[in-house]
């Protein structure tokens, strides 16, 4: 798939739209860890089930923060490859991936057809194990 300048542009544009309010996002959700010394004032006069509620809301938010990570990792390749020349080429068959699905995931580097298998692949796998 040879990008035009102008396609490019708004591509690289769109990415980086993406990643900056991830960044956003993950540093919202690394504030919460930089209160420690209020959560101990706080476990003071809190019971245990609080205290659970609290642990449960900081793994949801590593959770999160991983899950960001992953995405900026997917982005920043997005652009290695929109430099590249390599962006929308299917990793799996080297077929061109629709720009459909790349308007909804731009950062996509499987084809549809081959993503369903993937899909399929690892769902026979978790079953198998």
């Amino acid at each position: 798939m040879k990008i035009d300048s102008e396609r490019k542009d708004r591509l690289k544009k769109m990415l980086n739209k993406m990643r900056e309010q991830i960044l956003q996002e993950a540093k919202e959700e690394m504030k919460k860890f930089q209160t420690g010394e209020k959560r101990q004032i706080v476990e003071a006069v809190m019971d245990d089930a609080d205290l659970s509620a609290i642990d449960l809301s900081e793994d949801i938010s590593l959770k999160q923060l991983s899950t960001h990570r992953d995405i900026l990792k997917k982005i920043e390749e997005a652009l290695r490859k929109i430099e590249e020349g390599t962006y929308g080429i299917c990793e799996m068959c080297g077929d061109e991936i629709v720009e459909e699905r790349l308007k909804i995931m731009p950062f996509a580097i499987y084809c549809r057809d081959c993503q369903e298998k993937i899909e399929m692949m690892e769902k026979l796998e978790s079953e198998e194990g």
